[in-house]
């Protein structure tokens, strides 16, 4: 039996679908697109939930949605709560958001402030730190308060983004190399002084994957993405290939600007295409990607004066990719819902001091990731119709034009046969 005789075949158990998952992987060329169950079983998805993301470094959000002692923000990696909270000493703490009594979530909302948490259920208490507070005189004398503190998951922050992970033991890679990269690459930025404007969230239809691919390539972006072509030249970095000589000649330029300014731009590549960044000039003539090129903010972004920065394309894999320009930074977070199902959260960050209304318009700011969100939704959500098809088989990617999806594949390819050894 071949993969395709597997089609639209729903695996009996978690275990049947981690053999064949690995079975697949193990014999499947990275320049294809991946087997269909890989795509669409809900026992794939799992092992991809509990391989993926519930070991590796994820996304969450900037510190600056944190900005005082008790803010605090929530999210959700598949059935696991998370609770992001700024700490007493000013240190970003991540916890399980479900109480150490009966399992509650602690905090509900979005996003809030707090002097300690508490659980709504039975009022039990925690400090910023997760040590247990108080439970009331009804769990007797023995109770020991000290074995019952939430429980903290890995966090890590660089250059203002702030990173988890579920797994038990942190995993052991060369990520602490790419937030150096990050606090040398977003120091200009000066993050911590950045605000949240606004965010979105979109829910697509679509396996996370599909997602993760399109982004990866720019090959759709002709025919699908006029207001982002406004501004955003399809080239990947100084070494792509469809790369024109006038565009070489205006990054010459334009880095010598940069660097003048001590502003980095060349590309860093940290851990087998997971983490990357690099800065690249918009179209001539523009400044930010907003409809007209025009600025989005008046006020610039941390010690910055040049409004032609460009775009640094920051890309941190499975769950992130990312835009920081002049006078505003987008940042972009995926997280899996279900086998077909994937949560786009989308965040516009200005200058702590902007005024809304008065250096900025909202609907300004969003008006061109809104139209290419939307667009991107409805190509990935026929991709996941079209790949469900009895008629489906896996394809091969362009070389040229989808470099950056084969190089995902490799990524999570590898990732997923080494975690299912451990």
């Amino acid at each position: 039996m071949n993969d395709y005789d597997l089609l639209n075949i729903t695996y009996p158990t978690v275990d049947h679908a981690r053999t064949e998952m690995a079975r697949m992987l193990e014999k499947h060329p990275t320049n294809y697109s991946l087997p269909q169950p890989l795509y669409n079983d809900p026992h794939m998805f799992r092992v991809d939930m509990e391989e993926i993301f519930q070991k590796e470094w994820l996304f969450v959000g900037m510190t600056s949605e944190v900005p005082a002692r008790g803010d605090y923000f929530t999210v959700e990696i598949g059935q696991n709560p998370v609770l992001i909270v700024r700490g007493a000493e000013g240190e970003i703490n991540a916890f399980h958001n479900t109480c150490r009594h009966r399992g509650s979530r602690i905090c509900d909302d979005h996003r809030g402030k707090v002097a300690n948490l508490v659980c709504p259920y039975h009022k039990w208490t925690y400090d910023l730190k997760g040590n247990l507070l108080f439970a009331g005189t009804e769990m007797g004398d023995a109770f020991d308060m000290k074995k019952h503190g939430l429980k903290k998951a890995h966090c890590k922050v660089g250059g203002g983004f702030i990173f988890i992970s579920l797994a038990k033991d942190a995993p052991e890679d060369d990520f602490d190399t790419f937030l150096t990269n990050l606090d040398e690459y977003m120091e200009p930025y000066d993050v911590d002084n950045s605000k949240l404007a606004v965010e979105s969230n979109m829910y697509e239809k679509a396996n996370w994957k599909l997602v993760i691919e399109n982004n990866r390539e720019c090959y759709h972006c002709d025919g699908n993405h006029p207001e982002l072509l406004n501004t955003l030249q399809e080239w990947d970095d100084t070494n792509d290939p469809r790369a024109s000589q006038a565009f070489l000649d205006q990054y010459a330029r334009q880095s010598a600007e940069w660097e003048a300014e001590n502003i980095p731009h060349e590309r860093r590549d940290a851990g087998h295409n997971r983490n990357r960044m690099v800065r690249m000039p918009l179209k001539e003539g523009t400044q930010v990607m907003t409809i007209d090129g025009e600025p989005g903010c008046n006020k610039l972004m941390g010690r910055i004066k040049n409004r032609e920065l460009g775009s640094l394309r920051i890309l941190h894999l499975p769950n992130s990719w990312n835009h920081m320009q002049s006078d505003h930074f987008i940042v972009f977070r995926v997280l899996p819902i279900s086998a077909q199902e994937t949560l786009v959260t989308t965040k516009w960050f200005v200058h702590k001091d902007a005024v809304e209304g008065q250096d900025y318009d909202i609907a300004r700011l969003r008006k061109v990731w809104d139209a290419t969100n939307e667009q991107d939704r409805i190509l990935g959500e026929e991709n996941q119709r079209g790949i469900n098809s009895v008629g489906y088989e896996p394809g091969p990617y362009s070389e040229t034009f989808e470099f950056g999806v084969v190089n995902f594949i490799d990524w999570y390819s590898n990732t997923v046969q080494t975690n299912l050894k451990k």
